[in-house]
This record gives C-alpha cells, structure tokens and sequence, in this order.
C-alpha cells in the first residue's frame, strides 16, 4: 500500500476511533521532506541567540509535540494544488515557534512545573531567562515572517500573525485577570480559548490558504475552519485534565486545578451543583484535598462527556467551513482527517 492510498484510508470518518493514535503521524508523512526542513529549522531557531536563554528553548523544543500548527499550515497550502513553497515551509516553522513562545511564557505565569512530561524551562533555568527565551522565539518568528513575505508568501502573512500575537497576550490577560477574581463564566472560559489557543491555529489555517493560491474569501473560512479546530482542542485538552492517562498524555492529571485555571468541565461541574466555589478558591491556593473534591465532582458530573460533545460540534463547524472553501482532493480530506483526530484524542 503506498503512502497516498494509506493517508486515504486515515482520512476516512469511520477510522477515527480504530486509527486515533496514528492518524497524524499518517498524515504528516505525505509530507515527510516539508516536516523535516520545520524540525530541523525549529532546531537551529531555538539555537540561534545567546545562553541560556537558547538552552530554555531547547529544552522544551526537545521535549517534543506533535506539530499540528505547521501541518496545518502546509495542508492548508496543498488544498489548493500546489506543493508547498519555501515561503509555506517557512510560515510552518513560524506557526510551531509562536506555539512555543506562548508556551514558554504560560509556564512562567502559571507557575507551572511539567510541559510534556519533563520539568519545565522556568524551574531549570528560572522565570527570567524562560520570558527571555519565549521573546527570542518571537522575533525570529517575526523575521522568517518578514522573509516568506519577500519571498513569495502571503502578503498580508505579518500583519495578521501580529493581531494574533495581540489576541494571544489578551487571552492571557483575561485568563490571568480571572485568578484574582473567580470568574465562572462560560463567555469569559470561551474567550480565553479563542484568542489563547484558537486564534494561531485559524491563522495557520489562513495563511496556508492565502499562500496556496486560495481567494481571500477561501482564506477567511480556512480561518473560521482553523478558529473551530483551536476550540475544540482546547476542550478536549481540558477534559485529559480530569480524565486522561498520564503515561499516554505526558502530564500529571489535575494540573489545571493546581494552576488556578477554570476550565469548561469544571465550570458545568460547579454550575450544576456538583462542585463548591469555595473549593475552587482553596485550589487555587494549593489544597489538594480541595482539588480532588472537585476533581471527583467533575468526574461523577458527566461534564467530560458533555464537553467533548461541544468539542464535536465544534468540528462539525469547522468540517463545514473547509469543506464550502477548498476543492475536493486528498488534502483536503487529510485536513479533515487531522481536525477529527484532534476532537477524538486521548492524548
């Protein structure tokens, strides 16, 4: 069976829970050379400035991921014919740079202790040279920007990655803001998400469109499409908080509590009666007894599952805007194939 008749065969609806685990491995296989030049790029980025705040990057650079972002990016170019451009390589290993810098710097703010199963940057080389390092791996994210634009990329690639770069520092606030005062609103839960995580992922899925040839109109719902896949991995993460394997996610459960961040399945757990607020601000200051009340609470709700029927629903809106937006082909199925993964995961 060749490569292409396998990731056909990924790309069908009813392989989604027989081929999870392996779907995107199948899928960024097609383009195996375009990955490799975004991983070997991402390692010399990440290298490229002084120590230690490169050695920060490394560190969680080498911790691994699954690089959805810059796949979204060259699959969202290949939907509209053509092989991707050095410029489309470029913006990939953009999209996987920003991720990182967000990270770097979440873990700073949250206080957080494990990213993927290993220690943090901040608590090998402290909170300092982690802000540092995210900031380095911005402006070389900026520049590679600056250089597909001149080299044939999306015009208009900077100036959107910038209004993303906002949404992103706004989300963080509002996220930040709701720590000091218990916010268990679903509006506010939903607006973290959309400019936190959602909004690189509808850029990635833009600016791949956008540089693959599409109509600016094709490129705004490659948009919305990105936006709805962003939500909805954002809520299936939320739910391996209080339901997930460690050994298959690479965090330690109920870590979200113990960062003080209020996520939709504890929101709808609180809200209908099966968890306390008061235990939620006693989380937050680091009472574990507190958290497992509340842990079970969310578990014995059946929040998890009612969220992941939101995160469904989510795809089903982003299936849709894809498919009113690109023509019939192989990518478009395998991005199809890439958002059903991401709601079906569990890890």
């Amino acid at each position: 069976m060749n490569s292409v008749t396998l990731l056909q065969e990924t790309a069908i609806p009813e392989r989604v829970g027989t081929r999870a685990a392996q779907r995107i491995a199948d899928v960024a296989s097609l383009f195996a050379e375009d990955m490799t030049f975004v991983d070997e790029e991402l390692s010399r980025a990440v290298r490229t400035g002084l120590t230690p705040a490169t050695d920060s990057a490394a560190h969680l650079l080498e911790a691994g991921g699954k690089r959805v972002r810059p796949l979204t990016v060259l699959l969202a170019a290949s939907c509209f014919g053509a092989a991707p451009t050095q410029a489309v390589r470029e913006l990939a290993v953009v999209a996987e740079l920003v991720h990182l810098a967000t990270l770097l710097h979440d873990d700073v703010i949250d206080d957080g202790m494990e990213r993927r199963g290993h220690s943090t940057a901040r608590r090998v080389w402290g909170n300092a040279v982690s802000v540092l390092a995210g900031d380095l791996l911005l402006t070389h994210a900026l520049e590679r920007t600056s250089a597909a634009v001149r080299h044939g990329g999306d015009a208009s690639a900077l100036i959107d990655l910038i209004t993303t770069l906002r949404r992103l520092v706004d989300g963080e606030v509002v996220q930040l803001r709701s720590r000091s005062r218990l916010d268990l609103e679903e509006a506010t839960y939903f607006r973290v998400v959309r400019d936190k995580t959602a909004s690189l992922f509808a850029w990635a899925a833009r600016v791949g469109a956008r540089s693959g040839g599409a109509s600016e109109a094709a490129a705004q719902s490659f948009g919305v499409f990105g936006e709805h896949v962003g939500i909805a991995f954002q809520l299936v993460d939320d739910c391996l908080d209080y339901a997930g394997d460690p050994e298959l996610t690479g965090k330690t459960l109920l870590i979200d509590l113990h960062e003080g961040k209020v996520t939709l399945p504890l929101i709808r757990a609180v809200s209908a009666g099966f968890g306390r607020a008061e235990d939620v601000e006693r989380a937050k200051t680091g009472d574990d007894a507190a958290c497992l009340r509340l842990a079970q609470a969310v578990r014995s709700s059946g929040a998890c599952e009612a969220v992941r029927e939101i995160a469904r629903d989510h795809t089903n809106r982003a299936l849709a805007a894809l498919h009113g937006a690109s023509p019939e082909g192989t990518s478009r199925e395998l991005l199809a194939a890439v958002a059903r993964e991401l709601t079906g995961r569990t890890k």
